[in-house]
């Protein structure tokens, strides 16, 4: 049976999950290796860490809630992955507490800038844990997508907020404390020492559709999947994406 959340996941994740794989398809050819060692930060249940161990790779997932990481154990055993990914207790401000410095061929760093105090030294420690020309994968809530989608539900002055606010918050009761500009985000992963590769917008369309069009017409979400993919390479519509892939490769 299909997965009624599986259209909504693809949306989410298809667009960054094709960079990254390039990538580390990339990083084996560099090596010589099958199997990379893959850091994910704030990985949670394992939506990208299950994919990769199942490529063959052995993943270490590092994130503060005891939770996520039960439902990740979990999942890596349903799908027959357990022996290759691993999951610690811990965040990526504190990441060498649990893990080694320079010991890892890609880190993931996804949906986790917007809610660390301190967004460089995330972005330092990332790129820390890497090994020479080791591969980043930066996904962070863009700027301009949210403050396009604040005005097209009427919110006009807390679109004005998040667009002036240097955190790019529309308001106290925002739940997400940063979000970003590509410029910004390609700040960050030049001053911890990598270089910034290409820039994808995620979810440039995805979060203006109405769900009920997606999921009943027919056709609908190839063609907007294909459609997002189009247009993430872009620079134009990175201004009104809601998140923002920045993949880096640490400098050797």
């Amino acid at each position: 049976m299909s997965d009624p959340m599986r259209p909504r996941a693809s949306l989410r994740t298809a667009v960054v999950w094709e960079v990254l794989k390039e990538a580390l398809d990339r990083r084996v050819k560099a090596t010589g290796r099958e199997a990379l060692d893959v850091l994910d930060t704030g990985g949670g249940s394992g939506n990208f860490a299950v994919p990769l161990a199942a490529l063959g790779h052995r993943v270490t997932v590092v994130d503060p809630s005891p939770n996520a990481l039960f439902a990740l154990e979990r999942r890596a055993a349903e799908a027959g992955v357990a022996e290759r990914v691993q999951g610690v207790q811990g965040d990526v401000l504190g990441l060498f507490d649990v893990v080694e410095r320079g010991g890892y061929d890609a880190v993931l760093c996804h949906g986790v800038l917007e809610y660390v105090e301190d967004p460089a030294e995330g972005v330092r420690n990332a790129v820390d844990a890497l090994r020479p020309e080791g591969a980043l994968s930066l996904l962070a809530a863009g700027l301009g997508g949210a403050v396009l989608s604040r005005a097209l539900a009427g919110h006009f002055t807390e679109a004005r907020h998040a667009l002036c606010d240097p955190a790019g918050r529309w308001g106290a009761g925002d739940p997400v404390p940063h979000r970003f500009t590509a410029e910004q985000l390609t700040e960050l992963v030049a001053g911890a020492g990598a270089t910034a590769g290409s820039v994808h917008g995620v979810r440039v369309f995805a979060d203006l559709v109405p769900g009920v069009l997606v999921d009943t017409e027919p056709g609908a979400l190839d063609a907007l999947l294909k459609l997002e993919a189009a247009a993430a390479e872009l620079p134009a519509f990175h201004a009104v994406a809601t998140q923002l892939h920045v993949l880096g490769e640490k400098r050797g």
